[in-house]
């Protein structure tokens, strides 16, 4: 892909392609971005739209403080897009951030080919990823709420039918009907949604019963979460090259040094994730919040800027569902695709996190190991004596403490471990002295 200038209203650049490949494409879209910044990257844009499989012919940027409210770019930008539609054959546009319904529509006006924003892009790709019935009901959730708020102007061309004072066209009619159906159907997604909660809260209790640990993988989209639950648990949970690749959570579970641990891996994040995703996804999502320890993964591949902006997404995600405060470790995953000095950089800039590659194996004994240890700061020395007529503590034991040293004696064993703070007061009837 080569790259051009645009001096045009507020500055941009603008980027073509002549590949025929992509030319043929059925839908080729032409990216759009403001940069407010001065150094904004539409790399990810790049990548969903790669994802929805749409091909990018260009990219056309302008520098300004702040969107234009009712069209995004300034009017003499927007003719600079129009000429690169032409020479690029665009057939679509697709912008970088949620547009509001207006600026959608003014937008389509001026340029006369469909436009979508970065919100309806991740929507498509959220309803071809998902597969279980929760994922699906999400999705079609968020993409009601998404369009709730642009059908008003869809039946505008029957609007003049109806004439005079007080009198109600057909086309005021079909759009208060359409939002009627709208609001009807998010209201029942919501009650079957609240039904799907409820089940997989019980699930939840369950595993939070048995006392095991707890550890809930997070972070950005495409950072090797899914293949670092395989690598840690011997699952094959499916894994791809593609933007969330992974919608459904899923729990595995793995031993070290006795003690058995659970692993969850949750949808991935990414910048600008759509609240509304954030708000149907909630109940996936607070997998990561019951957990007791966090493995934030980041892929290690990406250079410093895009680490950093996989890192604040993944924080500012958490920090809205509640887990900002939640233990964790820092995974850096894909460290197989360094070399010894991009490894040696990577440590010096981020000397607390575990380097992983979940694809080699590499690192995660390692991982594990620091898993461990975090577990083992919350416990306390204990000795018990478990009578023989309840030999099914001991199982409860098991679980909860890993390693146990034990004595058999005529009337019971006795045991030396560790337990969580959390966990003594189930046993304090079988304390020795």
């Amino acid at each position: 892909m080569s790259r051009g200038s645009s001096n045009g209203s507020g500055g941009g650049r603008a980027v073509r392609t002549d590949n025929p490949a992509v030319r043929r494409a059925r839908q080729r879209a032409l990216m759009i971005a403001v940069d407010t910044t001065g150094n904004g990257s539409t790399e990810e844009m790049g990548e969903l739209l790669r994802t929805a499989g749409v091909a990018t012919v260009g990219e056309m940027t302008q520098r300004r403080p702040e969107p234009d409210p009712d069209r995004y770019f300034g009017q003499g930008k927007l003719e600079e897009v129009k000429a690169e539609i032409e020479r690029t054959d665009a057939n679509l546009v697709a912008c970088d951030d949620e547009l509001a319904p207006r600026q959608e529509r003014n937008l389509e006006a001026a340029l006369g080919v469909p436009v979508i924003d970065r919100t309806a892009v991740i929507l498509d790709i959220f309803a071809d990823h998902a597969h279980s019935a929760e994922g699906k009901l999400q999705v079609e959730l968020a993409q009601l709420e998404y369009n709730l708020a642009r059908m008003r102007g869809l039946w505008t061309h029957l609007e003049r039918l109806g004439a005079g004072i007080g009198t109600r066209g057909p086309g005021e009619s079909q759009i208060e009907t359409d939002r009627r159906l709208a609001r009807d159907r998010i209201a029942a997604l919501r009650r079957r949604l609240k039904g799907v909660e409820q089940n997989r809260g019980v699930m939840r209790s369950r595993r939070q019963e048995s006392t095991i640990p707890q550890v809930a993988l997070a972070g950005y989209t495409n950072a090797g979460k899914s293949t670092l639950l395989n690598a840690l648990t011997g699952a094959e949970v499916g894994v791809g090259d593609r933007l969330f690749h992974t919608l459904d959570p899923t729990t595995r579970g793995y031993e070290f040094e006795g003690r058995r641990y659970l692993v969850t891996d949750t949808v991935g994040f990414i910048e600008k994730l759509p609240h509304q995703l954030v708000e149907a996804f909630r109940a996936t999502l607070e997998e990561t919040v019951l957990s007791d320890l966090l493995l934030q993964v980041v892929d290690a591949s990406s250079d410093e800027e895009r680490m950093l902006v996989q890192m604040q997404a993944a924080d500012s995600v958490l920090s809205e569902i509640g887990a900002g405060d939640k233990p964790r470790i820092l995974v850096l995953n894909k460290i197989d695709l360094l070399d010894a000095d991009q490894r040696a950089e990577v440590r010096i800039r981020l000397p607390d996190a575990i380097p992983v590659s979940a694809s080699t194996g590499e690192g995660l004994e390692v991982l594990k190991a620091e898993i461990d240890r975090v577990f083992e700061d919350t416990m306390a020395a204990v000795e018990l004596f478990v009578p023989y007529s309840q030999g099914a503590r001991l199982h409860d034991l098991h679980e909860v403490a890993g390693h146990i040293e034990r004595e058999d004696e005529p009337d019971g064993v006795r045991v030396r471990t560790r337990l969580p703070s959390g966990q003594i007061h189930r046993f304090k009837d079988l304390a020795v002295g």
